[in-house]
C-alpha cells in the first residue's frame, strides 16, 4: 500500500471511486489509531449531478468540495451523524466519493477495540462487521467529525491518511480476486437515485460489511387545507 499523490484523484470520479475499493484509510488521534479498508463507495459529480450536494452550486456547507482534489468533504446529515467524502477531480468542479462502508483492520487488536469502544458509546454495535457498515458508524469508528472538514489525506504524516493498493504486487489490489459490483445510490431522490442513469454505488461482492441498500423514502404530501 502507498500513499498516493493528489494527482491520484485528479480523474474522473466514478475511477477513483472504484479504485478506492480496497484501500485503507487511517485515522489517529489521542486515543491511538484505527485503520479500516474500504469496501464500498458511492460518487457524485459535482453540479452536472442532481444526487449531489454541489448541483446547485457553492455553499459554505459544500466548500471543501469546490477546493482542490485529495482533501476530506465532511458533513453533518439531518443534524444527527457525520458523513466522510474524498474530493476528486480539478478544483472546482466539486466532485467527491462518499466512503458508505469498511472493515475495520486495526491497527492489530488495539485499533479494533478503539473503533468497537466508540461505537458502543454512541449506539449498538452487535458484531466486528458493523463497526464501519454504513457511513455513519464508518465516521464514529474513525471519530471523524466536521473538525476534519478539509483534512489532506494525501499527506503520509496528517491526522487522516489514505493509502491506495500498488499496482502490479501481490494481493495488493481488488482485481482479479475480487469482484466489484455496482447499482444506483443509497437513498438519493429523483434522477440522481436512478440506477440507469447513476449506477455510482461500488462495492465488492460477497464482503460482509457492505450497506444495504434502501431506496431515498418517498416524499409526504402536505395535507390539504380546510
Amino acid at each position: 500500500m502507498t500513499v498516493p499523490s493528489r494527482e491520484f484523484f485528479v480523474r474522473p470520479v466514478v475511477d477513483v471511486a472504484r479504485d478506492l475499493l480496497g484501500a485503507t484509510l487511517s485515522r489517529r488521534t489521542a486515543e491511538g489509531t484505527v485503520t479500516l479498508r474500504i469496501t464500498e463507495v458511492e460518487a457524485y459529480d459535482g453540479p452536472t449531478d442532481p444526487g449531489s450536494h454541489a448541483f446547485r452550486g457553492p455553499t459554505r456547507r459544500n466548500a471543501t468540495m469546490f477546493g482542490e482534489p485529495g482533501r476530506l468533504y465532511v458533513y453533518r446529515h439531518l443534524g444527527l451523524h457525520h458523513c466522510a467524502n474524498v474530493v476528486c477531480g480539478p478544483a472546482g468542479t466539486a466532485s467527491a466519493v462518499l466512503l458508505r462502508a469498511g472493515e475495520v483492520t486495526g491497527p492489530g487488536p488495539d485499533g479494533v477495540a478503539l473503533a468497537r469502544a466508540r461505537r458502543l458509546a454512541g449506539g449498538v454495535a452487535r458484531t466486528d462487521r458493523d463497526l464501519a457498515r454504513g457511513p455513519a458508524r464508518l465516521a464514529v469508528a474513525l471519530a471523524l467529525d466536521l473538525a476534519d472538514d478539509g483534512a489532506d489525506v494525501t499527506d503520509p504524516e496528517g491526522a487522516v491518511v489514505l493509502s491506495v493498493p500498488v499496482p502490479g504486487t501481490e494481493g495488493s489490489g481488488v482485481a482479479p480476486t475480487r469482484t466489484v459490483l455496482s447499482g444506483p445510490r443509497v437513498g438519493v431522490s429523483g434522477d440522481g437515485g436512478r440506477a440507469d442513469l447513476y449506477p455510482w454505488r461500488y462495492w465488492l461482492d460477497d464482503e460482509p460489511t457492505v450497506s444495504p441498500y434502501r431506496a431515498a423514502a418517498p416524499r409526504r404530501r402536505a395535507a390539504p387545507r380546510r
